[in-house]
């Protein structure tokens, strides 16, 4: 039962995120008090981000809004990459890792479709497949090594 406590957990967290409007999630707020100076702006304004059909900058959306994108589409890649760790965890199989990570995508988008102020696309289900995809290569490539590592050392 353990070994599926993690994986319970990020799904709450998930529905529970998904089942939010954009002004109950907006960062902004927060980011206008904790990031006054802009820090990086510099550095920030160098980047363009192409997404749904758009360019995402801080000269398109403004120095909070642009940090504030970039912060949600790291969320997408980190807990979608951790829900596919816990899933792998559970079965010990990257194909169904993956493909049920990347159902859980698609039926967390539909859930969006549903809460007023929010926007599905298929670009966060690919993102979210994205983030599953690598950190499952990640635990692939860990794990290679570890075996390769082990072999050498028993001969």
């Amino acid at each position: 039962m353990k070994k599926y406590i993690f994986f319970i957990l990020i799904l709450i967290v998930l529905f529970y995120s998904s089942g939010q409007t954009y002004e109950e999630q907006s960062l902004i707020p927060d980011l206008k008090r904790f990031l006054p100076n802009e820090p990086f702006k510099g550095i920030l304004s160098t980047l363009q981000v192409p997404y749904w059909g758009s360019t995402i900058s801080v000269e398109e959306r403004g120095y909070h809004a642009f940090v504030e994108f970039l912060i949600r589409k790291g969320a997408h890649v980190f807990i979608f990459g951790a829900l596919a760790a816990a899933i792998y965890y559970a079965f010990r199989k990257f194909f169904l890792a993956f493909v049920i990570t990347a159902g859980f995508a698609v039926i967390d988008e539909y859930h969006q479709s549903l809460t007023g102020g929010r926007t599905p696309t298929i670009h966060d289900v690919l993102l979210d497949s994205f983030g599953a995809a690598l950190v499952l290569l990640v635990i692939f490539v860990i794990k290679t090594y570890r075996s390769k590592r082990k072999k050498s050392t028993l001969n």
